[in-house]
């Protein structure tokens, strides 16, 4: 006589959202915890066991989630530059999408203009911390060159919408035009003017879009 067949017990789906979902939780305490402390004590001066105890939990869990300083330190640069940890690039983001919707040179570089004040106002003073430890750590020489690389490319992919709805100034190369909007849209701008001396953001997304406009238009 054959033996009975045992039903095999099925996972509640449930559960697997939960832990998930506490997994997630975790982490973005410990990539906030992180992203204070390297604004607060510097890169090279925060520890992950640090970290750990400005996030509440042990310091495996830290390494377990990231695996080394260097990780954490671009986490938390991404998901203040996103503004969360959705794997959604930055140009197909909502905020971005006045961007592409402009119809014309001067509004494009004007909503250009409030995606960089935007950005800035989560990542300027983490910006600054990258650049600090630039000069002592190999990786965060790396990030920073990544961020100054991709800073580049933002205005690169910013002006070659525009000049599908228009023109640069008379004798303006695309490159050149490049170099300039990557100038203006340093978050270091945001960080002399708004957080060092105190410009309302509506004054200062005013200058960032004149000073570009003039920069870059006929």
């Amino acid at each position: 006589m054959s033996e009975p067949v045992k039903k095999q017990a099925k996972r509640r789906p449930y559960r697997s959202a939960v832990r998930a979902d506490s997994a997630r939780r975790t982490r973005q305490a410990i990539v906030a915890a992180a992203g204070e402390l390297f604004v607060a004590k510097g890169y090279a001066a925060t520890s992950l066991a640090e970290v750990a105890e400005a996030a509440g939990v042990a310091r495996p869990t830290v390494f377990a989630a990231f695996g080394s300083k260097a990780a954490l330190l671009r986490q938390a640069l991404d998901q203040a530059l996103a503004g969360d940890d959705d794997p959604v690039p930055v140009a197909q983001r909502p905020w971005f999408q006045p961007v592409w919707q402009a119809s014309a040179p001067a509004d494009v570089l004007e909503a250009y203009a409030g995606v960089c004040v935007l950005i800035a106002g989560r990542a300027a003073p983490l910006f600054e911390a990258v650049h600090r430890a630039a000069d002592d750590s190999p990786e965060a020489e790396e990030l920073w060159q990544t961020l100054r690389d991709n800073r580049r490319a933002g205005a690169h992919m910013v002006l070659e919408h525009l000049l599908t709805v228009g023109s640069l100034t008379d004798g303006l190369d695309l490159g050149s035009a490049v170099d300039i909007l990557a100038v203006f849209n340093d978050p270091a701008h945001y960080a002399n003017l708004v957080l060092g001396r105190g410009w309302p953001e509506a004054r200062f997304r005013g200058w960032l879009a004149a000073a570009m406009r003039s920069s870059l238009l006929p």
